[in-house]
């Protein structure tokens, strides 16, 4: 079971209206296969989204947690699926120099997703804060061992939604439906998870060095690069098709320490875990200009706070792609220009 204390209940405005609305519907002429007299449950919306700070306008029927896609990142993958409806993207180094893609879905929930791939200690950090599910295709023992030390869950291989392309190779061909996922991982409770970063408005953002391109070097074979173009910021280096990327409105850039998971891969390189867990520098990027600070989080179930030397920095409600960059002494790089 998630732990209740990472999610919060939605406006007693909100749910008084669904009540208001489930008294009044008279006959349900809807061909529910419900017990006569008995009403479906019906979350409300929220009143922003916890994963874009945008306003949720109508409500939910799918009364699920986020689900979170380990999606493969590199070109064995492409091209990817779905990553174009994401609420947020988290990218996090893996072993042999490459990432692997954290996939955030929660306001909507589309169809076919992946590839499909294996978790990380690293998750705990990524995904504990909005007491999300993980989508995978596994994990390591010791790594799946410390998920469920974590109380974080996690739905893979077997479960409803899962299948294997056998059009593509092995271990990059397993999909997963989240409208069967997030069916399947249905609670009742009228809650959602707690917002994930500090949310604000553009009026917020205080960037004035101009930065409209950017380059992540994770410090091995992998770096993602950044165009700022018609308003948003655009992946040139995405394993995505053009029509299913990931439209970021904002790119956060947080300086991470990297440890060691503790086993090596099959092919014997040494699994780095990323220390999502105390403080370290943070860049905003945002309508082509850049934002210096610093991140804090107190544990690794702790929401990511952002501050500069002026006070609080906050994000722009919209779609965020956070970068989990090594630090300099880790091998990582992030650069940018005009």
């Amino acid at each position: 079971m998630r732990p209740a204390q990472r999610r919060t209940a939605l406006p007693a405005a909100l749910v008084a209206l669904a009540l208001t609305v489930t008294a009044c519907g008279g006959d349900d002429s809807s061909g529910s296969d419900e017990p006569h007299g008995v009403a479906k449950s019906k979350a409300a919306a929220p009143e922003t989204w916890p994963l874009t700070g945008l306003e949720a306008k109508g409500s939910t029927d799918e009364d699920h947690p986020a689900l979170v896609v380990k999606m493969d990142n590199t070109e064995a993958s492409s091209p990817q699926q779905g990553l174009g409806s994401a609420d947020m993207v988290v990218e996090e180094l893996v072993e042999g120099g490459i990432t692997r893609l954290a996939a955030f879905y929660y306001s909507q929930i589309p169809g076919v997703v992946g590839p499909v791939r294996s978790m990380r200690a690293s998750d705990i950090g990524i995904v504990s804060p909005i007491d999300g599910t993980i989508v995978t295709s596994g994990g390591a023992g010791v790594t799946i061992n410390r998920i469920k030390g974590a109380d974080i869950p996690f739905v893979t291989e077997g479960s409803a939604g899962f299948r294997r392309d056998d059009t593509r190779i092995a271990p990059y061909n397993l999909f997963a439906d989240l409208g069967a996922v997030a069916k399947a991982t249905e609670d009742g409770k009228d809650s959602r998870p707690e917002d994930y970063l500090p949310w604000g408005s553009d009026s917020d953002f205080k960037g004035g060095k101009p930065a409209t391109s950017l380059t992540a070097d994770f410090g091995g074979s992998h770096s993602t690069e950044w165009s700022y173009q018609g308003g948003h910021y655009v992946n040139t280096n995405s394993f995505a098709p053009a029509d299913d990327q990931f439209s970021a409105d904002s790119v956060l850039v947080l300086r991470v320490d990297i440890g060691d998971a503790g086993y090596l891969d099959p092919a014997g390189n040494h699994v780095p875990e990323t220390k999502f867990v105390g403080d370290g520098d943070a860049l905003l990027f945002h309508d082509g200009k850049v934002e210096e600070g610093t991140w804090h989080k107190d544990e690794l179930t702790s929401p990511v706070t952002l501050s500069t030397s002026g006070g609080s920095m906050k994000v722009p409600a919209g779609h965020t792609f956070i970068e989990l960059v090594p630090i300099d002494s880790k091998g990582g790089a992030i650069t940018y220009a005009k």
